[in-house]
């Protein structure tokens, strides 16, 4: 391929085209690594996007394999240098990236890699991930690097667009988390002020009735009468915001095929594969799907944020009256006795409660290296 002023222009249209058209940001990712492998005529092309636990919450490859990729093993840590770009913002070119002292070896299933470029990915002074290539496919010196000053350039422009790709990616959940928690605050102030005035005039009513009691039977009764009117007033302001928060998929696809949609939706989002099924569920009542719903969406949260999994089986299956809900994951799993011992973590805590508040129990299964497993029944109605 030829590399001159001119070459590597399709390739660079190709990825700037694709965030105009809203893709998923995992597939600009995909389009920006690929044209970037092909712009600079590399055998092996990669993007990694940290999370918080010293790992990687994406990392997308070109020109490996899926079986390559699946013999690789675990996605790598922070480290070497892939560690040096994320932290130090430096661009890395090196004739061999073995003999670097920061090398520190890679699984045995691994491609072999000797020239390397990469390039941190960063919004300003944070840096939100890296950009690398290797294996330039053209001849080289002995103990040169076939990657160039010009090819150092092209990728920064890529990384550029990765950047406003991760950015918007980021801008667009915070505005939904506040969305979600405007809505939220104006129906908990509806909620509050609407209850509140019936929970006061209860409170009056039940007075009066009180003090009638002896003197005005009649006039008691009414007043209880009253108070019986004003509890049910209540106890509709309350049902009423429930569902109102209630997810509308929810009420209009019912949990078979909320469920369904969000594992599909997640399945393309991620490079694990997220699959789900359902067998001889029938209706329950909505407080129970929708807690089913929530934990569900808990725990594929955990298992692809923070476990590393290549799958994700969720499973909806009738049991007795009632529903089994399973999510069981290959990630690297984890020590429940800590975590018991820790307290609030991963979520587990907010999905017992939700499980005991509508009469389901939960249990959770998992060893460090062995993958994870949530369960959540209920009884049904």
């Amino acid at each position: 391929m030829s590399n001159g002023p001119g070459a590597g222009i399709p390739a660079v249209s190709t990825a700037i085209l694709a965030m105009s058209r809203h893709l998923e940001v995992r597939d600009v990712l995909k389009t920006i690594v690929a044209s970037a492998r092909e712009l600079l005529d590399a055998e092996y092309a990669a993007l990694g996007v940290p999370d918080d636990h010293g790992g990687f919450a994406q990392f997308v490859v070109d020109g490996v394999s899926a079986e390559q990729w699946k013999a690789i093993g675990p996605l790598p840590r922070q480290h070497g240098i892939l560690a040096a770009m994320l932290h130090n913002a430096t661009p890395e070119r090196l004739a061999d990236v073995r003999e670097d002292p920061r090398f520190g070896g890679w699984p045995a299933a691994h491609p072999d890699m000797s020239d390397f470029l990469g390039l941190p990915v960063a919004d300003g002074d944070e840096i939100l991930g890296a950009l690398f290539l290797a294996n330039k496919r053209c001849p080289k010196r002995t103990g040169g690097c076939g990657f160039t000053e010009e090819d150092e350039r092209l990728l920064g422009i890529l990384a550029q667009h990765a950047a406003i790709a991760l950015t918007n990616a980021r801008l667009y959940e915070r505005s939904r988390e506040l969305t979600i928690a405007g809505e939220r605050a104006r129906l908990a102030h509806e909620l509050h002020d609407a209850v509140s005035q019936k929970l006061f005039s209860l409170r009056l009513t039940a007075q009066a009735a009180t003090a009638l009691v002896d003197r005005d039977p009649a006039r008691a009764k009414d007043e209880l009468h009253q108070v019986a009117a004003l509890a049910a007033e209540a106890a509709d302001e309350l049902r009423a915001a429930v569902v109102e928060l209630r997810p509308a998929a929810l009420d209009e696809d019912g949990l078979v095929a909320t469920l369904r949609s969000q594992a599909q939706v997640l399945d393309r989002a991620h490079s694990a594969r997220v699959t789900f099924t359902a067998q001889g569920v029938r209706a329950l009542p909505s407080a129970q799907e929708e807690a089913m719903l929530r934990v569900a969406q808990e725990a594929l949260h955990n298992a692809l944020r923070h476990s590393g999994a290549e799958r994700v089986e969720v499973s909806l299956t009738r049991s007795g009256q009632g529903a089994l809900l399973r999510i069981a994951d290959d990630g690297q799993g984890f020590d429940t006795r800590a975590v018991r011992r820790a307290g609030r973590h991963l979520g587990l805590v907010s999905m017992r409660d939700r499980a005991g508040g509508v009469g389901g129990k939960l249990t959770v299964e998992s060893e460090p290296g062995t993958g994870t497993t949530v369960e959540m029944e209920v009884p049904g109605g």
